[in-house]
């Protein structure tokens, strides 16, 4: 007896396999990764991330509008400090004037929909490149969370729609909130990293910023005592669940390739959009095999950015978002 079903059916060809298609990747889909650095018409490629680039802000302006112009409406601001800003306790971050202020305001006038969304964490700023401030060799919580909620009004104040702190330091998220509603900025929303692992997928990204966290007084270089164990699972819910109730409006998991069973489980388990953040080391093992001749650069590129929205993703920070929407167009 044949089969009454046959699954082949619905893959016989192109047509019928977009016609049943689960899921489909567009530009609204993206949140563009910015790097941003002092000077003029400086548009420096990053070595560990072959067509990625550190912009000036004028730069930066002929970037936003070719973005805006491919349908990529969303960007994710990181500026690189220079060295002799920077000291234990992040307070460049705070300056009304500093480059993270200026790029939200240049991006703002140049393209005024643009959603402006920032990164919140001191290791751009600090003397250590750890995401809190250091005391007797440990990274302190409270003392840290003070200053976040500080730096995330500095970006309201100067016009980011969305502030996402990445530090993963407890509480932080209801400081945030209570800052930004105290102050008038209601509709600014917040984006936590709930569940950022400490993972090894970070390294190009740290180059790209000089941000790795430093051996010395006595400092771990690590920052695992912050970002979460990549063994564990039930500890990222409890982190959501956390972030949620102190008033995030979108969570994220860091890296995402790697952790799709964990996007898949807060999908499952609460009502709220979900960020992925394709991160620079799995870009960077991409463009690598793609120029060893090992893997088809689109085809992979496609294959894992379709892997986030199947997982439960309902926006992506990917390095790619260019190329794709050039490839979708």
């Amino acid at each position: 007896m044949y089969p009454l079903r046959r699954n082949r059916r619905l893959r016989a060809n192109e047509a019928i396999r977009n016609l049943v298609r689960e899921n489909a990747v567009t530009p609204n889909d993206f949140l563009v990764p910015l790097f941003v650095v002092e000077g003029k018409g400086i548009k420096q490629e990053i070595t560990a991330m072959p067509n990625y680039f550190r912009h000036s802000l004028d730069t930066l302006v002929k970037e936003v509008k070719l973005l805006w112009d491919l349908g990529l409406k969303a960007v994710l601001l990181f500026v690189k400090v220079e060295a002799s800003l920077k000291d234990n306790h992040g307070s460049e971050a705070l300056n009304p004037n500093g480059l993270m202020q200026r790029a939200i305001k240049t991006i703002k006038n140049s393209c005024p929909d643009m959603l402006v969304m920032t990164d919140v964490a001191l290791d751009p700023y600090s003397i250590y490149g750890h995401d809190g401030v250091v005391e007797k060799g440990q990274i302190v919580n409270d003392q840290t969370v003070e200053i976040l909620a500080k730096m995330s009004l500095s970006h309201a104040t100067a016009g980011a729609n969305f502030v996402a702190p990445s530090d993963m330091m407890d509480g932080r998220i209801l400081s945030i909130r209570e800052a930004l509603e105290e102050n008038g900025f209601v509709d600014t929303g917040i984006m936590s990293y709930s569940a950022k692992y400490a993972s090894s997928f970070y390294g190009p990204f740290r180059s790209a910023l000089d941000s790795a966290p430093c051996e010395k007084d006595n400092i771990l270089k690590d920052k695992k005592t912050y970002q979460m164990d990549c063994a564990n699972r039930i500890e990222a819910m409890r982190e959501t669940e956390m972030d949620i109730a102190e008033g995030a409006d979108i969570v994220m998991v860091k890296p995402g390739l790697a952790y799709l069973d964990i996007i898949r489980d807060i999908k499952n388990e609460f009502d709220v959009p979900i960020a992925a953040y394709q991160v620079s080391g799995e870009y960077a093992m991409i463009k690598a095999a793609s120029e060893k001749g090992w893997l088809e650069h689109d085809r992979i590129m496609l294959e894992t950015t379709m892997a986030f929205k199947r997982a439960g993703a309902s926006l992506i920070a990917s390095y790619f978002a260019k190329d794709i929407a050039k490839l979708i167009g």
